[in-house]
């Protein structure tokens, strides 16, 4: 049977969770496939799936910080509105909470963050935007169901 290797290529089903509850829960709809050492999950996640077999389930509740690292306050940045209208449309209405994806310079991909706050004291011209994983800082419970491996 097939072992998560380093570089395995996976077909799983995964939920990463937090004190809140779910961020990520692919049990209701389609696996994931995914390469493992590609960044699309944190070291410390991928690090629990190596040596998991095809076929096997496992939960792994991973400490506060461990799994995305601790909250970062340099991660939240004033984004001014002009640069979001340039970026998409001029008619969006921001709130706390919502997600805002963001393209690389590169224009290759894209980051997301989270409104933590819509305007300041200085202007309501600009969103501050929380780039932390939504589980930096937090204790972690990952659950996975491995169906294949290459």
């Amino acid at each position: 049977m097939a072992t998560v290797q380093p570089g395995s290529f996976l077909t799983l089903h995964y939920r990463l969770a937090g004190p809140a509850g779910d961020i990520i829960n692919t049990f209701a709809d389609k696996p994931a496939t995914l390469t493992l050492g590609s960044g699309e999950l944190s070291p410390a996640v991928e690090e629990r799936l190596l040596g998991l077999e095809e076929g096997q389930r496992a939960t792994f509740e991973l400490a506060a910080g461990d799994a995305f690292g601790q909250h970062n306050p340099d991660m939240q940045q004033w984004v001014a509105r002009k640069l979001l209208n340039d970026l998409g449309d001029p008619d969006e209405r921001y709130a706390v909470g919502e997600v805002v994806e963001f393209a690389t310079p590169d224009g290759m991909a894209t980051y997301a963050g989270v409104v933590v706050q819509v305007g300041n004291a200085d202007s309501a011209d600009a969103i501050l935007v929380d780039f932390n994983h939504p589980l930096a800082g937090q204790a972690v419970t990952f659950e996975a169901h491995v169906i294949g491996v290459l």
